[in-house]
């Protein structure tokens, strides 16, 4: 009579077992993550959240696509994947172990039967004196043989880089080690951002769900600065950062420039540099387009402003010198973004010495307001993202492992040669793990050379 538990417990260990659910694993992981490339992850932009429907957008959050490589499914997929690598390597690994550890190392008839490389030289002679040539030859050109008496026959086995069979289990290991280190960055880390302004500090950050997350020390923003081509565009901005342990600076840490591609890492948190922009204050005057019931506006740096028709409007972009980009023109400009009371957004730029542009703006838009630029109180901030990832060390040590077990595994195989002296007669036969015709030019060559050593001299 069969044990129910024990069919269960057998069908489920297969199922972990097979190499079905690795392929249909692999195959969703490599699916998702295409979505997490095409759904933008933390917190969406406005412009992408304003293209698709309300039901899109409900769904996408309870799917938990905004945040996908942090899910509970996601993380589950890993689980499963994980578990799955661990029951294959129990399953296998006793069978390949036994196979580096305890080589077979006599030439019997079962195993002769089974080489497809198997030669037999005819050197009469002491066996004993034989098997030494032998020996000698195998060590100088293949390996350190093995000497065994067995039935009254010499036998000699010899191999070559036995250990490479665990390389598929070496690979296994680093997945899984990856897998530790990226579960571990996603519970104990964040990625999050933080805008400072010069002069100023800061000891919190946001992360990409929006909340406050202490650093345990200050960050301080010496000082900020552009370089720009001929043209007007960017070229590098780079920020001086001191990092502040108690209100005092950090000796090695202080004065420390931060540019792109060449990050700030302090108690395993890192600070890349991401944008930048003026935090001071943008100046305008709205009117009709007469010119009349003209209101002074100011814009706050990040922030906007209502204007007096009930629509909003915020700051883009400025220069002190539109003429870098329009040759024709000159002075300050502003490029705005406005937003009209049904809902409706335009991005259009505001000059400062050139009014009539201005006017015609509005006239071909509607009846107002016209708005013109006054300048800017330039006061500049930077823009930095920030990361704290503690297992990304566990990670590399996976990708270490994985480049290690790759190479042996497409690289490298395991050679075995075994030698059987018996009745006037050496047969000698060999197999490979892998690269099957490889092996046998390779061994068609030692066959060749193990007669021209016999053939030497005669034997007594």
């Amino acid at each position: 009579m069969t044990n129910p538990k024990k069919d269960i417990l057998q069908s489920l260990w297969d199922f972990f077992c097979s190499l079905k659910l690795t392929m249909a694993l692999l195959i969703s992981l490599a699916l998702i993550s295409i979505i997490g490339t095409i759904i933008p992850q933390g917190i969406p932009p406005q412009e992408y959240l304003a293209k698709i429907s309300q039901a899109k957008l409900t769904f996408y959050k309870a799917a938990g696509f905004f945040d996908m490589y942090h899910s509970w499914w996601f993380i589950l997929l890993l689980y499963l994947l994980t578990v799955n690598l661990i029951a294959c390597s129990v399953k296998r690994l006793p069978y390949i172990w036994k196979i580096v550890t305890q080589p077979v190392t006599v030439l019997d008839a079962a195993l002769e039967r089974s080489l497809s490389n198997l030669t037999t030289i005819k050197s009469p002679g002491v066996p004993e004196a034989v098997g030494e040539r032998v020996a000698a030859f195998l060590k100088t050109e293949f390996a350190q043989p093995v000497v065994t008496q067995s039935d009254g026959a010499l036998h000699l086995f010899a191999q070559k880089t036995p250990w490479c069979r665990l390389s598929v289990y070496c690979v296994h290991l680093s997945v899984i080690i990856i897998f530790i280190g990226s579960i571990i960055g996603s519970l104990f880390g964040y990625k999050g951002f933080v805008n400072i302004t010069e002069g100023g500090s800061v000891s919190k950050v946001v992360s990409r769900s929006e909340k406050e997350l202490p650093l345990g020390f200050s960050l301080r923003l010496e000082q900020f600065s552009i370089a720009k081509y001929a043209n007007g565009t960017p070229k590098e901005f780079k920020s001086i950062l001191t990092v502040l342990e108690n209100g005092r600076p950090v000796p090695d840490y202080t004065n420390v420039r931060v540019i792109v591609n060449d990050p700030l890492t302090y108690k395993g948190i890192t600070f890349y540099q991401s944008s930048y922009g003026n935090a001071g204050n943008y100046f305008f005057t709205a009117s009709d387009l007469d010119g009349k019931n003209a209101v002074s506006l100011t814009v706050a740096g990040q922030g906007s402003v209502s204007l007096p028709d009930g629509s909003s409007m915020h700051v883009t972009e400025a220069t002190n010198d539109v003429s870098q980009f329009i040759p024709e023109l000159s002075g300050p400009a502003a490029q705005v973004e406005m937003h009209t009371a049904d809902g409706k957004a335009e991005s259009f730029v505001v000059y400062a010495k050139h009014p009539e542009l201005n006017i015609k703006h509005a006239q071909e838009h509607g009846k107002g307001p016209v708005l013109h630029y006054k300048g800017a109180e330039e006061k500049m901030y930077t823009g930095l993202q920030v990361a704290k990832d503690p297992g990304v060390e566990i990670v590399w040590l996976g990708c270490l492992l994985m480049v290690v077990g790759i190479y042996s595994a497409f690289f490298l195989s395991h050679r075995r040669v075994w030698v059987r002296i018996q009745d006037g007669a050496v047969t000698i036969g060999g197999n490979a793990s892998k690269n099957q015709g490889g092996f046998q030019l390779a061994f068609e060559v030692l066959v060749d050379r193990l007669k021209a050593e016999l053939t030497k001299e005669k034997l007594t």
